[in-house]
């Protein structure tokens, strides 16, 4: 019998305190195309994705994480995912059919870093509205319509006061992650593991963070664009809307990536704008392991310096 597999990152629920400042930064300036409203919530998705949405918005009293969502590879999986989890004791709730617009019936839990995913597989595929659709048959919206206007969505970077490492055993052994990239220190304890179900080098980032009171911690959801010159696009489109960088230009060791990090000024939750790096192909990929004198390349290539737990801008992350 085949084994429940989920085939790709679908989409981030998040809640934020000024949703029209949300709305206004994620559809005007970073370019998502805003595909429905419903009970509360806004769904969006990048120019180049087929989903109902990747990125859902919803008014709350605080900038929070709803939940992450994944599609997983066959409709049979979701039953099997709810059964196999169960089974190792994890808790499950039933999402029906329509609670999340543009989506069928779903499973939610908890991870043991208390982060919320949610596994899914029906959902609609709607088409642009006439005069919005691009005349690439293989493309939904129009390129460069509005603002940075990503692809598609890549990947999220969770942090979590729970042993990272204790997480990354139990996404492999429960939902099938594999470890891509990872850094130890010289303990032996691994502090930060970046795990992929595609051939992507990460899908998920799972993070020690600092803070021992918030065992789940959202560090950011990273959208993809073509090429590293579309990095320094974004970067002129945020500063002429008054906005603030908030790490980059740079280029990541993990991953070889050219990034740029900011935050929606509607709640404070960050976006990665990433662009190259490689993919994973190889059957036999062994980890690949960074040290702990290691950890400013491993994150930083080259662009500003950055030591987590220093203080810096980028350990302030948003609870999930």
């Amino acid at each position: 019998m085949l084994v429940p597999e989920i085939a790709k990152l679908g989409h981030v629920s998040l809640v934020t305190p000024d949703l029209q400042k949300s709305l206004w930064f994620f559809k005007e300036v970073l370019g998502l195309e805003e595909i429905e409203r419903a009970g509360g919530a806004v769904y969006l998705r990048a120019c180049g994705e087929f989903e109902h949405h990747s990125l859902v918005l919803k008014q709350g009293d605080r900038a929070v994480v709803d939940h992450i969502g994944w599609r997983a590879k066959r409709a049979e999986d979701v039953e099997k995912f709810a059964v196999q989890l169960e089974a190792a004791g994890t808790k499950i709730q039933w999402i029906e059919a329509g609670r999340e617009a543009g989506q069928g019936k779903a499973i939610q839990f908890k991870l043991p870093s208390q982060h919320t995913f949610e596994i899914y597989y029906e959902v609609e595929k709607p088409k642009a509205p006439q005069g919005e659709r691009s005349g690439l048959k293989n493309q939904t919206h129009k390129s460069w319509a509005r603002g940075i206007s990503p692809r598609i969505i890549d990947h999220v970077n969770l942090w979590t006061s729970h042993d990272p490492g204790s997480v990354h055993q139990w996404l492999s052994e429960q939902l099938g992650f594999k470890m891509r990239e990872y850094v130890k220190l010289n303990n032996g304890k691994v502090i930060g593991g970046w795990m992929s179900v595609t051939q992507l080098v990460h899908d998920v980032a799972m993070m020690g963070a600092h803070d021992p009171e918030t065992p789940a911690r959202f560090h950011h959801i990273a959208y993809w664009l073509d090429n590293a010159q579309d990095v320094l696009r974004a970067l002129d489109i945020l500063r002429e809307n008054g906005i603030q960088i908030d790490l980059g230009p740079a280029k990541h060791g993990i991953s070889q990536a050219v990034c740029a990090y900011v935050r929606d000024p509607g709640s404070g939750h960050r976006v990665e704008l990433f662009s190259n790096g490689y993919l994973i192909f190889d059957p036999d990929w062994e980890p690949v392991e960074w040290g702990q004198e290691e950890f400013g390349v491993a994150l930083q290539w080259w662009g500003p310096e950055y030591t987590p737990g220093h203080g810096h801008a980028m350990d302030e992350t948003t609870e999930a």
